[in-house]
């Protein structure tokens, strides 16, 4: 799995508690973690989906080692139904969904969702369409704070948009390198025990550019469409902006009034309680597992149970 460790594999196997027969979903494939997590634990069947070309044909090796009870599909789990309806398939028993960058897309640099090495300011998970260059050099001095603001939570993203804008009057702006210079030096330096003062601004772009909280309020609803009567839905998500989308969609699905975000569109609550919510607290890792994989830290998993009938 090319060094990619899974974050909460063992609770997220755990939750979808997968027997024989069952069929699920890895709407997130990645490396391959949980899809193989699943198979090892039971004789099921995982549909595996991933929105990066790359993931789907790295993960071509795995699905020989499984076939035929790995189907690997290419595309986004928003689009979940669709997906599985071309596959024959109208109902899951669980489905799972790791939110955010994968390692593999973080640790090479000529993806550019990093700035730990300098590469090409992409950050495009399907490697096509507009990319964060494109958002950075011609998106409006306005239309980038407030992509700052809202999914970075950048507290000074006036002042890193107005620099950007002067900046680029000397040229684009191509590289994750430059672009992080010129946010360290609009926010100022971090505390020593804080992130770098880039972190913010880059996550803000890469949710951006992929319409990541978009696509995780489809990938949601999808998910409850497509569950049988029992299944489970096993979310895991790095930050506060993903992790209240969650809680919002599953507290209004199982009948509780979510509290209003200004991060993401009102969910509609259901007439009927569709989703029984099993993780009123999130799961968190140990403090094993964050000594063994630092990028577990903030990770926090959500389960839900579909009660039954129509979504």
């Amino acid at each position: 799995m090319s060094g990619h460790v899974p974050v909460l594999l063992r609770e997220v196997v755990e939750a979808l508690n997968p027997r024989d027969g069952a069929r699920y979903v890895d709407g997130t494939f990645g490396a391959g973690g949980y899809t193989a997590g699943l198979l090892d634990r039971a004789d099921c069947e995982v549909i595996a989906i991933d929105r990066d070309p790359d993931a789907v044909t790295a993960g071509q090796a795995l699905a020989q080692r499984y076939a035929p009870r790995l189907r690997l599909v290419e595309g986004r789990f928003g689009d979940m139904a669709e997906l599985l309806s071309a596959e024959g398939v109208s109902e899951v028993d669980g489905v799972t969904l790791d939110l955010g960058v994968s390692s593999m897309q973080f640790d090479r640099p000529e993806r550019g969702f990093s700035f730990r090495a300098s590469g090409p300011l992409d950050m495009r998970m399907e490697k096509r369409g507009p990319s964060a260059a494109d958002l950075v050099n011609d998106g409006e001095e306005s239309e980038l704070a407030d992509i700052f603001w809202r999914y970075g939570e950048e507290r000074r993203s006036r002042r890193v948009a107005r620099s950007i804008v002067e900046r680029r009057r000397e040229g684009r702006i191509e590289t994750t390198g430059e672009l992080a210079e010129i946010v360290r030096r609009a926010v100022g330096p971090s505390a020593k025990d804080e992130s770098d003062p880039a972190t913010r601004v880059f996550q803000a772009l890469r949710i951006a550019v992929n319409d990541e909280l978009g696509e995780l309020e489809r990938g949601l609803a999808a998910a409850e469409s497509v569950l049988a009567p029992g299944g489970r839905l096993a979310v895991v998500s790095f930050h506060s902006l993903e992790d209240r989308a969650v809680k919002e969609f599953v507290r209004a699905r199982s009948g509780r009034t979510p509290a209003p975000s200004r991060h993401a569109p009102p969910v509609a609550q259901a007439r009927t309680p569709t989703l029984r919510d099993l993780t009123r607290r999130p799961v968190v890792p140990t403090d094993t597992e964050v000594a063994a994989n630092p990028r577990a830290r903030s990770a926090r998993l959500r389960v839900a149970e579909k009660i039954g009938g129509a979504a």
